[in-house]
């Protein structure tokens, strides 16, 4: 984790949340300006600077983030939803901790804008 870090000061439970999940290796918690009905983040424990920045040895946490954002859907309330990643700045980053944002509950279109 980083000191500095606004979603690794969640993980630890220095800033509040709306918890959703949390296991040993992922927390998730409801987006602070949803953008559909349900928006959600799903966040590995281990810091990790971007999607860019996936190492080797993340592959099958990376997989488990994908599992456990469908598991809290369905528990949310819904079957069909987007999953996204932002790779820096120009993407829309703006919390330099690899995220999925989890959205659903209405219909989305393409392109998102």
């Amino acid at each position: 984790m980083s000191d500095n870090c606004l979603f690794c000061k969640i993980i630890k439970g220095a800033v509040p949340s709306d918890k959703l999940y949390e296991d040993d290796d992922v927390f998730v918690f409801r987006d602070i300006a949803p953008q559909a009905p349900v928006h959600f983040l799903v966040i590995p424990k281990k810091h990790v600077k971007g999607p860019g920045a996936v190492e080797a040895g993340d592959e099958r946490l990376m997989g488990k983030l994908i599992r456990v954002a469908d598991q809290v859907a369905r528990q949310e309330g819904i079957s069909q939803y987007r999953l996204v990643f932002n790779n820096g700045e120009k993407a829309g980053q703006t919390v330099f901790h690899i995220h999925m944002h989890v959205l659903g509950g209405r219909s989305l279109t393409w392109p998102p804008g």
